[in-house]
């Protein structure tokens, strides 16, 4: 049977695969047992152009800290003058802090 990372790592080049042609710049999620981070990435020039953590918010929980992450990327994405991006979860499921983050970076004002 293969391991949790290998099938997470296969969700994830399938789910990449299916958006990178969008034409967007992409919010890429990944999440740790402590931490999550995301970063907005342009696949054009494969660079990326901003990104955020939770390792420096002071928050209570963990879906706290993911949904200020969100709005941490939002308002850096803004600062570039980037609005409308394209979700890629990261072959996880939309769900927790996942979705926490998501909703965070809709309230900061990105569009998704």
């Amino acid at each position: 049977m293969k391991n949790k990372k290998l099938q997470r790592k296969i969700r994830h080049s399938r789910v990449t695969g299916k958006i990178k042609d969008s034409g967007r710049f992409r919010l890429v999620v990944f999440r740790s047992n402590k931490h999550i981070y995301c970063q907005l990435i342009d696949d054009i020039d494969s660079k990326t152009i901003a990104a955020a953590s939770d390792i420096k918010i002071k928050s209570k929980s963990k879906l706290e800290k993911a949904k200020e992450t969100g709005r941490a990327i939002a308002k850096a994405s803004m600062s570039k003058k980037v609005n409308k991006v394209v979700f890629d979860r990261g072959g996880y499921k939309y769900h927790g802090r996942v979705k926490a983050l998501a909703e965070g970076a809709r309230e900061g004002g990105l569009v998704f």
